[in-house]
């Protein structure tokens, strides 16, 4: 049985889910460490998020492409919450609404 570790990359189909595999390879010639990735579409009846680390063993064909299945969540990913744009609208609209209370403009 094989298992895997691996970052969840797409959600977009319902329960399938895209797993990003990340391994380290060593040049033959010049010793040089570099990242390669495979990405595996995953059978998910967990409903894993993007950005989440997942454990996943193989398992007998769901469907064409699918011949993987989920074991458990290792990590929960970064929430919608924190993100950096997301904040930065959110400071531009309440300096605007400061200046309008003021009698200000700008």
């Amino acid at each position: 049985m094989k298992i895997f570790i691996g970052k969840v990359i797409s959600t977009k189909t319902p329960k399938t889910a895209g797993v990003s595999v990340e391994r380290v390879v060593i040049h033959p010639l010049y010793k040089k460490r570099f990242r390669r990735s495979t990405k595996f579409l995953v059978h998910d009846e967990i409903g894993v998020k993007v950005g989440d680390m997942v454990t996943f063993a193989d398992c007998k064909p769901v469907s064409k492409m699918k011949k993987w299945k989920i074991i458990e969540v290792v990590t929960e990913g970064k929430s919608e919450k924190s993100n950096p744009k997301s904040e930065i609208s959110t400071k531009v609209e309440n300096s605007k609404s400061e200046t309008k209370k003021k009698g200000g403009t700008n």
